[in-house]
C-alpha cells in the first residue's frame, strides 16, 4: 500500500466512523509519517533493484515472478523478450494482398479489424511486430511476351509504383500504428514512439526495367532493399527459379547486375539475395561492398529446394577474413521448410538453428512471407504467432540475447553497415551509376 493509499483509506475510516487517530493528537500523526515515510523509501528501493537489476539477482527473488510471470516458462520469458526487442519481419507481402482483393483502393481496406489473410494490426500487436519490409511485389512477366532479352515493353514499374502508393497510403491511413521508416534511425525511433517501423522492398529486379536509374528513383521514394531476381531471370542476374533445373542465362551476375550492386551499395539501398541462384549469391557476396540480406529464405540443408540457401553459401557469411556480413531472414512458405503437410513451428526452428550453425547466430533473422503465402506452418499461422517461435527457441537454450538478435538487432546491425558504407562511398565523391543495359537499342551510346 503506497502513503496515497494509505492516507485515503486513513481518511475513509474516519470519515465513516471508524476507529483510529483522532485529529488533535500529533505524535500518533508524526510516528505514522515517519513509519510510512520509510515503508515508502523501501519499496522505490525494492522497485529501483527490481527493475534495474533483475538480470543479477538470484532465481528466487526475480521481479517476474512477483508480477505473475515465470522467465522459466518459455511463453512468459518470449513474451518479456519481445517487449525489449520487438519482431522486424523481412518480408510481408500485404500490398499485393491489396491489389488482388481490393484492387489496390485502399479506403476498400480496414486494417484495424480482421484482415482476410495473415496481417491486420490487431494481430501485429499481439505478435510484438515493432517493423516489417512491405513488399511491393509484381510478377515477372511473359517471358514469351517480355522477350529473350527483355526488350519488349511491360507495365512492370507502373505496377510498382502502383505497389509502392498502396503501402505507404496505408502506412498514411493509420499513422498511430505506423510510420514510414527510411533507414536504422527511423526504426529506432518508431519503436520507441510505440509504431511499426514500415520499411519498402522491391522483390526483383525485373521490376527495375533494365534500367539503374529506376533504382534511383525508387529510393526516393523510400525503397530500401531491392531483390536481384525473383523466380525469373533479368538483365542483372541469375534466379534460382522454383522448381529445380532451371538453366543459368548469365551464370550468375550480368555485367550490368554488378554495375546496379555498386549503385545500390552507393546509395544505401540493401542487396537482397533471396529468389537469386547459387551462382549469384555468390557473386554478390563477393562484389558488394556492404552487407547484404536474404529477406525471406530458408536452409537447403533442412529442406532441399533450390530457393533455400545451402551451406556452401553460408559459409560465405560471417564477419571474418573472405566473409560478407549478412543475415539470412527465414522464410516460413510450407513449401521451403518441410515436406508437403509437414511443416510446423519446429521445423521453422530447424531452419533457423541450422542457419546458426553453419553462419552463426548473429546472421540470422525472420522473414515469414505473410500475405505471401497460400499456407502457414501449424502453430505460425499468422503474425500474432511469434512469440510461439521464440518461445520455442527459448526452449531449446537460446539466451535472450540470441533472440533479441534474431528478432531485429541481426537485420538492424546489417542495414547499419550498409549504410555507413553508402556515407563512405559519398564522402568519398563516388558518382552515380549510369551504365545502360547494352541490349537496348531506344537510347544512344555516347
Amino acid at each position: 500500500m503506497s502513503e496515497r493509499t494509505a492516507l485515503i483509506a486513513s481518511s475513509n475510516a474516519n470519515e465513516h466512523g471508524s476507529s483510529g487517530p483522532p485529529p488533535n493528537a500529533p505524535y500518533n500523526t508524526t510516528v505514522r509519517s515517519v513509519v510510512w515515510g520509510l515503508l515508502t523509501a523501501l519499496t522505490i528501493a525494492f522497485a529501483v533493484v527490481m527493475l534495474f537489476f533483475n538480470d543479477n539477482l538470484p532465481d528466487n527473488i526475480k521481479l517476474i515472478p512477483w508480477i505473475g510471470g515465470d522467465l522459466h516458462d518459455p511463453t512468459v520469458a518470449a513474451l518479456d523478450i519481445l517487449s525489449k526487442a520487438p519482431v522486424i519481419d523481412g518480408h510481408i507481402d500485404l500490398p499485393i494482398l491489396v491489389r488482388h482483393l481490393y484492387a489496390n483502393n485502399v479506403s476498400a481496406v480496414d486494417l484495424s479489424d480482421n484482415m482476410p489473410s495473415h496481417v491486420d494490426i490487431p494481430r501485429l500487436k499481439a505478435g510484438k511486430v515493432g517493423g516489417f519490409f512491405w513488399s511491393v511485389y509484381v510478377s515477372c512477366a511473359d517471358p514469351e511476351a517480355e522477350g529473350p532479352e527483355f526488350l519488349t515493353s511491360t507495365w512492370r514499374v507502373r505496377d510498382t509504383l502502383e505497389q509502392i502508393d498502396v503501402a505507404k497510403s496505408l502506412i498514411e491511413k493509420y499513422p498511430d500504428t505506423f510510420q514510414l521508416a527510411l533507414g536504422t534511425e527511423d526504426i529506432k525511433s518508431s519503436i520507441t514512439n510505440g509504431k511499426i517501423a514500415s520499411l519498402l522492398g522491391v522483390e526483383g529486379a525485373h521490376q527495375l526495367g533494365n534500367s539503374i536509374a529506376v533504382l534511383r528513383q525508387y529510393y526516393a521514394l523510400g525503397v530500401r532493399y531491392v531483390t536481384l531476381t525473383h523466380a525469373c531471370h533479368n538483365a542483372f542476374a541469375d534466379s534460382c527459379g522454383i522448381a529445380p533445373g532451371i538453366e543459368p542465362l548469365h551464370g550468375g551476375l550480368s555485367t550490368i547486375g554488378r554495375s546496379l550492386i555498386d549503385e545500390m551499395n552507393r546509395l544505401g539501398v540493401l542487396v537482397d539475395l533471396s529468389h537469386t541462384s547459387d551462382a549469384t549469391a555468390i557473386q554478390a557476396l563477393k562484389h558488394s561492398k556492404a552487407p547484404v540480406i536474404w529477406s525471406h529464405s530458408s536452409a537447403r540443408n533442412v529442406h532441399d529446394v533450390p530457393r533455400n540457401v545451402p551451406d556452401k553459401v553460408l559459409k560465405l557469411i560471417g564477419t571474418g577474413d573472405g566473409q560478407t556480413d549478412a543475415v539470412v531472414m527465414v522464410n516460413f512458405a510450407p513449401m521451403f521448410v518441410a515436406p508437403e503437410g509437414l511443416a510446423n513451428i519446429v521445423t521453422v526452428a530447424n531452419h533457423i538453428e541450422h542457419i546458426a550453425k553453419i553462419a552463426g547466430k548473429r546472421h540470422v533473422g525472420l522473414g515469414s512471407d505473410f500475405d505471401g503465402i497460400q499456407d502457414t506452418p501449424t502453430g505460425l499461422e499468422d503474425v500474432s504467432k511469434y512469440p510461439a517461435l521464440i518461445a520455442e527457441l527459448y526452449d531449446r537454450g537460446w539466451t535472450k540475447y540470441e533472440l533479441a538478435g534474431l528478432t531485429g538487432g541481426n537485420l538492424l546491425r546489417v542495414f547499419e553497415g550498409a549504410e555507413k558504407v553508402s556515407r563512405n562511398l559519398k564522402a568519398a565523391g563516388v558518382q552515380p551509376v549510369y551504365d545502360l543495359y547494352d541490349k537496348r537499342t531506344d537510347i544512344p551510346r555516347i
